[in-house]
C-alpha cells in the first residue's frame, strides 16, 4: 500500500491479473483494505479486460499439429 501511495501521479504503474477487478475484495477478505487498494490504482487507471480464448489452447492445438507436414500445418492455421 505504501509502495502504491508513494507512486500515485508521480510514475506510472501496471499491475497484470487474472483475477477481474470486481472480485478482490471476496479475495482479500478485507474489505477496507480492497477498498483502499482498489481507490488508489483505478483513480486514474487505464483498464483493459481481456476477452476470448486462452493462448494454452492455441498453443496446445499447434503441439498437436508438429505430427502434420509443414505444408498441412500452415494450411490449417489459415483456415
Amino acid at each position: 500500500m505504501i509502495i502504491l501511495d508513494d507512486r500515485v501521479n508521480q510514475q506510472a504503474t501496471l499491475i497484470t491479473s487474472q483475477l477481474p477487478v470486481n472480485h478482490w475484495h471476496e479475495y482479500l477478505g478485507e474489505p477496507t483494505l480492497a477498498d483502499a487498494l482498489l481507490d488508489g490504482l483505478l483513480q486514474s487507471a487505464h483498464q483493459l479486460d481481456l476477452k476470448g480464448d486462452s493462448l494454452r489452447h492455441h498453443r496446445d492445438a499447434h503441439e498437436k499439429d508438429q505430427k502434420l507436414t509443414h505444408r498441412d500445418h500452415l494450411s490449417r492455421k489459415w483456415r
